[in-house]
């Protein structure tokens, strides 16, 4: 890749997002950004508008970029949308379901476990939403992988804003259940998982919660 290329300065904001690097209500200095990818500020206005059409990025007129902070009813939604996304992927799922597939999710529920007991925040966090991101990588359905990668990523930020603790342990459990319950082609089993899990996270999140802050340029680093 090019160092200069906007897609690149686009993949590591929204990593620093995904994260928890990078904390709603950042705010997105364009020179900072410029300065530390060696670019221009057009290329990094270029990605701010990328992201910001992705809703991870909030572009205030006179103000400038921040990371989006959404609001409760936007988490709501969020969480509404996954729900029915996600049913009818399992739905879908157990029509193609083989061998091959269910080792490839086992496989990505084991590095989940190793994350977590290495306690590896950021590989955790990445590796339990990209489980639902795998799930329709794994069905070639490219359009679906790309729908849930901008809302997972979404996720990330309202688990920061409003999950009091990592509930990674219970996420990954989850993930084995419903990965058993595909490999038995369980449709109502897996549906009904799926579902208790998404419900489990929406219910662990308070909205009263305080947040840190850090430099951009330590998110960064």
């Amino acid at each position: 890749m090019e160092p200069s290329s906007t897609t690149v300065i686009v993949k590591a904001l929204t990593k620093a997002i995904v994260e928890h690097r990078l904390l709603p209500g950042s705010k997105l200095v364009e020179q900072k950004l410029a300065d530390h990818f060696g670019v221009s500020r057009t290329l990094v206005r270029q990605a701010l508008l990328q992201l910001s059409q992705h809703q991870l990025v909030s572009l205030e007129p006179a103000r400038g970029a921040f990371v989006a902070a959404p609001s409760v009813d936007e988490a709501r939604q969020v969480f509404a949308v996954r729900k029915m996304l996600e049913t009818e992927m399992v739905r879908a799922f157990i029509q193609v379901v083989d061998d091959n597939k269910i080792a490839n999710l086992r496989e990505h529920v084991a590095q989940e476990r190793i994350a977590i007991e290495q306690e590896d925040a950021p590989g955790r966090t990445e590796l339990l939403g990209d489980f639902h991101v795998r799930m329709a990588e794994l069905m070639e359905n490219e359009v679906l992988a790309q729908l849930l990668s901008q809302l997972i990523s979404r996720c990330s930020l309202i688990t920061l804003m409003y999950q009091t603790s990592s509930a990674a342990a219970t996420s990954n459990d989850d993930h084995v259940q419903i990965v058993n319950a595909l490999a038995d082609k369980n449709e109502t089993l897996a549906v009904r998982l799926m579902q208790e899990h998404l419900h489990t996270v929406e219910k662990n999140l308070t909205f009263d919660r305080k947040l840190p802050s850090y430099d951009l340029a330590t998110a960064l680093a």
